[in-house]
């Protein structure tokens, strides 16, 4: 099964020459998610906790962490969440952001799997992998479904493993 296949171009979208990658059609197709969920379940070394970057990929990581029998912890954008948060800000393209996870969600022992929808420019992977580490917890793998290689978000965390099912 090819995976492009299940994923929606839309072009201009939310700006004009963005091409927007919809990955609901992989929601829609039992055997399209069962190959995204145990293909990260194969690659994934030993985490404790995964890590999902808000939002689209909530739904994709939650069933991860739980076939896992791990903890799904949700990284959150500014003011989502009501607990007492550990923030960090980023710039992307456009604007600047702030994501927050609660506070005593990470330990200093947990290996982190994190997980993200897309890797294009890194910069959001990047805070998690900063926010993270500052928790002086470990990163045991760095994972989207979709990697836009031109925009080489990569380069940003090469040092880490890194994994993607489908590239552009």
């Amino acid at each position: 099964m090819n995976l492009k296949d299940y994923i929606d171009e839309i072009k201009d979208f939310p700006k004009l020459w963005i091409e927007f990658k919809d990955m609901s059609p992989i929601l829609a197709n039992s055997e399209a998610l069962d190959i995204v969920i145990n293909s990260f379940e194969n690659s994934l070394w030993a985490p404790t906790k995964i890590i999902g970057l808000d939002a689209r990929g909530f739904i994709f990581w939650s069933i991860l962490a739980y076939k896992m029998k791990i903890p799904f912890i949700m990284l959150r954008k500014e003011w989502k969440l009501p607990w007492k948060c550990e923030r960090i800000s980023y710039k992307l393209e456009y604007w600047e952001n702030t994501f927050e996870i609660k506070k005593d969600s990470i330990k200093p022992w947990d290996r982190i799997a994190i997980v993200d929808d897309l890797i294009a420019t890194g910069w959001t992977i990047k805070a998690a992998i900063d926010l993270v580490e500052r928790l002086w917890a470990s990163i045991s793998s760095v994972n989207a479904v979709i990697e836009l290689k031109d925009l080489n978000g990569r380069e940003l965390f090469k040092d880490k493993v890194i994994n993607t099912l489908v590239k552009y």
